[in-house]
């Protein structure tokens, strides 16, 4: 059976994340106990007694840890993917799936990138918000008119009316002005502390070009879908630079479920706490089951859901 994996991003995270798979699951718990980190990896994910959890620097080795931990519970009973891809930093568990990056390698990396994401949005009024029931064509002209009061851009293109903006806060509000006026149908502020995926995170990009110097890419053993592109790598491009280019430049989410079910998938699972990659894909590419996993009563009904698939064919 032909299975895409999608890994969940940012804003998903929430104390206790993982806690029944830790305790389940040895290698979940593997994951976990080798993490080389600054901070308590277990704690934060777990309890949070610090409130730490909803800070860039830590969210991001949190909800990779979680996704590496998930992905190596399938894996050991035979789920494994035939194509991946993330929103934002689930990019980089993805990239995992695929042997790009080993477990620990992606965990500390992303734990890089949220610090240097933080340093980036240091000082900068930012705001990013999810606008609803306005079309890419229309919500594009918008923010380059908005653009005359700063940096605003569609930062995440997730799947149809659904778009989110990011920039600089006046000119981003004044961006949520005119597409009020021009038929969106709500525009909800979104829980982040910087301009993330705009040209606002280029000193990000800048870390992670020097970072990566230290980091070693295998070649992929499936396709994996790229945010920057909406789809698939092309010859002479470097996972590196992609993922230099992904940290400061437009996810295209949307465009990454479609190219993922024009590849003929049997079923997508979306891992990672919550289930808003599956409404993406249910809006996106309906005619693709999608089944979310996230604890270890969905690993336990998994198989079942795989049955069932298998009998549709």
């Amino acid at each position: 059976m032909r299975l895409g994996f999608l890994y969940a991003g940012q804003g998903s995270q929430h104390p206790g994340m993982g806690t029944d798979l830790y305790e389940a699951f040895p290698a979940f718990r593997e994951v976990f106990d080798q993490a080389d980190l600054d901070f308590d990896l277990k704690s934060t994910a777990f309890t949070d007694p610090l409130g730490q959890l909803d800070q860039t620097r830590y969210t991001q080795p949190c909800m990779v840890a979680f996704a590496v931990g998930l992905t190596a519970v399938l894996r050991e009973r035979g789920i494994v993917p035939a194509a991946a891809a993330g929103l934002s930093l689930g990019e980089y568990a993805a990239l995992h799936a695929a042997g790009v990056l080993d477990g620990q390698t992606a965990i500390r990396t992303v734990a890089f990138r949220g610090a240097a994401m933080e340093r980036a949005a240091a000082g900068v009024e930012s705001a990013m918000i999810a606008v609803l029931g306005l079309g890419r064509e229309p919500l594009e002209a918008v923010c380059r008119e908005a653009s005359a009061k700063g940096t605003v851009v569609i930062a995440n293109y997730n799947c149809p009316g659904q778009l989110v903006i990011g920039g600089e806060r006046s000119a981003v509000e004044t961006a949520v002005a005119l597409a009020k006026e021009r038929g969106a149908k709500r525009c909800m502020p979104l829980r982040t502390s910087g301009p993330f995926h705009t040209s606002l995170m280029a000193p990000a990009g800048r870390e992670l070009a020097d970072y990566f110097q230290t980091v070693t890419f295998h070649a992929p053993e499936i396709p994996v879908l790229f945010n920057c592109l909406g789809g698939p790598r092309q010859e002479g491009d470097a996972i590196a630079d992609l993922l230099v280019r992904q940290v400061q430049s437009s996810v295209y989410m949307e465009d990454c479920i479609r190219a993922m079910a024009a590849l003929g998938l049997d079923g997508i699972i979306e891992i990672g706490p919550g289930k808003v990659l599956s409404g993406f894909v249910r809006k996106t590419a309906p005619e693709v089951p999608v089944c979310a996993v996230e604890t270890a009563a969905d690993v336990e009904r998994l198989p079942a859901w795989l049955a069932a698939l298998g009998e549709e064919k």
